[in-house]
């Protein structure tokens, strides 16, 4: 097996994962059936997992479709692959100006883990979003290691 054809197969492999892993932890109560959250919070979350599910699966479609430009349609997933990671990055850093928070109560609660005499407490949609970030990076340089 090629790094060209090890990196396809997990770039697709990760775009089933993010479209799988997003219906299984935003549908359910502690995000669209959040019983405090307002009913518009709701359908936008939703129609975000709708949105990323189809993405996925198109992903997908794209990357192995078969041989006419395999490497521009590698790059275009992967960039297709980066855009929900991108996308929870911007609401992350701009959160303060429309009052996000990370969790709710009755949500996932962050992890927390002691460090001495302290305990931290860490979100793991920042851990997983940071992890698809690693393995985006490295899919890149293996397909173009080949």
């Amino acid at each position: 097996m090629t790094y060209h054809e090890l990196a396809r197969d997990s770039l697709a492999a990760f775009c089933v994962v993010q479209g799988m892993a997003t219906i299984a932890l935003d549908l359910n109560r502690t995000h669209a059936s959040h019983p405090q959250w307002l009913g518009h919070a709701r359908f936008h979350v939703v129609w975000q997992t709708a949105t990323v599910a189809a993405l996925s699966v198109l992903e997908v479609v794209v990357l192995l479709a078969g041989e006419p430009y395999e490497a521009r349609r590698f790059f275009l997933v992967l960039a297709l692959a980066g855009a929900p990671v991108s996308g929870f990055f911007a609401a992350l850093f701009t959160r303060s100006i429309y009052g996000g928070t990370l969790s709710d109560p009755g949500g996932i609660p962050p992890l927390k883990v002691k460090v001495g005499a302290r305990i931290l407490r860490i979100d793991m949609n920042v851990v997983a979003e940071i992890l698809a970030v690693v393995v985006l990076t490295a899919l890149f340089f293996m397909y173009r290691a080949d």
